[in-house]
């Protein structure tokens, strides 16, 4: 499903659209124009009949092409490859059926082989020259003036999955338990996976797991290091049957799979990776045992483990997260140590203490987290925010609803 960039106003995106448009025509048929020219022989006195030959294909152009930016076709250029053609193909077409009609012909049989073999004719031209500006020069405009997030060459999978219609049994430690609204909290989880897809992240949906009321909070079943997937224990018997499908979208995706087996215990909202540094929270939900196998999966393949307690939140990443630079934010009341880590920022609000890292200048926070959120904006991270209200219910953050894959 497709999601609009919450980086990109209206009003960007429509002057973003216009642009595109009147860039990409106008480059085809400045392009197209010129070849003709020199293929004459640069005969001076063709070069009007070419300019009048294909301006109705590109005024044309240029307005499909604008609707077609309006709705972010030029985001990505496997997009905009493919529309940039159809909109030239459909502009040629009817573009020189409309100087056809103004010569006084009228529309039969003849007319109508005409411009078929137009298209592969001289309006042939046209087509491949719209193809290759929407997909270059049309991406480049579109990014540019409507601001949209430049698309990343690196793979970038985010792993969700589907509320629970059980979600309201959700489990809760160290907070009150709330009405939780199954209906709201649907909607607020269509918005999280639209702030993903639209930033560049490619959303793969793991099946839902009736019957499993956390299972929304699919970072709790594995943590990934590179090509390695380490399936967690859960900590809690009502979690116990989450990772099974998660395992599975993720042998699909050739990752390595390595596991936490019984009696350790291991949760990957205790895991937070900090370049080659690994924090692991000792916590409700993870225990020593399961840190000792984690230990002896990842180190070897060049990470180091610290141990963590966490005694004052459900996750370490309950309390603490990461910037990108590497700096660890949390919120003081739940950190037992904030000793152990090199750089720490206090941040003012509890749900500020999650963020979800989604370039090396963006991060994803809480909506409810306003006063953080303007700290990091402060630092000159890109801040994009997301209401989670009610998984925040459940000990819920915007880390736990996703895995991210790099």
């Amino acid at each position: 499903m497709a999601y609009p960039s919450p980086h990109v106003s209206l009003s960007r995106r429509i002057l973003g659209a216009l642009a595109t448009g009147a860039s990409v025509a106008l480059s085809a048929h400045v392009a197209t124009v010129f070849a003709f020219f020199v293929a004459a022989g640069a005969n001076p006195e063709v070069f009007a009949s070419l300019g009048a030959f294909f301006q109705n294909s590109a005024l044309l152009a240029f307005v499909l092409l604008s609707l077609a930016g309006a709705l972010e076709a030029f985001a990505r250029w496997y997009i905009a490859l493919p529309v940039a053609l159809a909109v030239a193909t459909a502009s040629a077409y009817f573009g020189t059926l409309l100087g056809v009609l103004a010569e006084g012909a009228t529309l039969n049989g003849a007319t109508t082989d005409y411009l078929a073999a137009s298209l592969v004719g001289p309006n042939l031209v046209f087509i491949i020259a719209s193809g290759i500006f929407g997909s270059t020069l049309g991406v480049a405009v579109w990014r540019a003036v409507s601001g949209a997030p430049v698309e990343r060459t690196e793979r970038r999978i985010a792993l969700v999955r589907l509320p629970a219609s059980t979600l309201a049994e959700g489990q809760v430690t160290h907070i009150e338990r709330s009405e939780v609204d199954p209906e709201r909290a649907d909607r607020q989880w269509e918005s999280y996976v639209g702030a993903l897809d639209s930033l560049g992240w490619e959303v793969v949906e793991v099946p839902v797991a009736e019957g499993y009321a956390d299972s929304v909070f699919v970072e709790d079943t594995v943590a990934v290091f590179g090509d390695v997937a380490v399936i967690g224990a859960a900590g809690h018997e009502s979690r116990v049957g989450e990772p099974e499908a998660v395992e599975t979208v993720l042998r699909g995706l050739r990752l390595h799979i390595e596991r936490i087996e019984s009696p350790g215990t291991l949760e990957g909202g205790d895991v937070l990776k900090v370049g080659n540094t690994v924090y692991v929270g000792s916590s409700g939900r993870t225990n020593a045992e399961g840190i000792r196998q984690l230990r002896r999966i990842v180190e070897p393949r060049g990470y180091q483990v610290v141990a963590v307690p966490v005694t004052k939140a459900l996750h370490l990443k309950t309390a603490v997260t990461a910037l990108p630079d590497g700096t660890i934010i949390g919120y003081p009341p739940f950190v037992d140590e904030p000793s152990l880590f090199s750089r720490f920022l206090p941040v003012p609000e509890a749900e500020g203490a999650a963020v979800v890292v989604l370039d090396r200048e963006t991060v994803l926070i809480s909506e409810s987290a306003q006063q953080t959120a303007t700290l990091l904006e402060g630092l000159g991270y890109t801040v994009v925010t997301v209401d989670i209200s009610e998984f925040e219910k459940l000990e819920g953050c915007v880390t736990c609803l996703s895995v991210r894959i790099r």
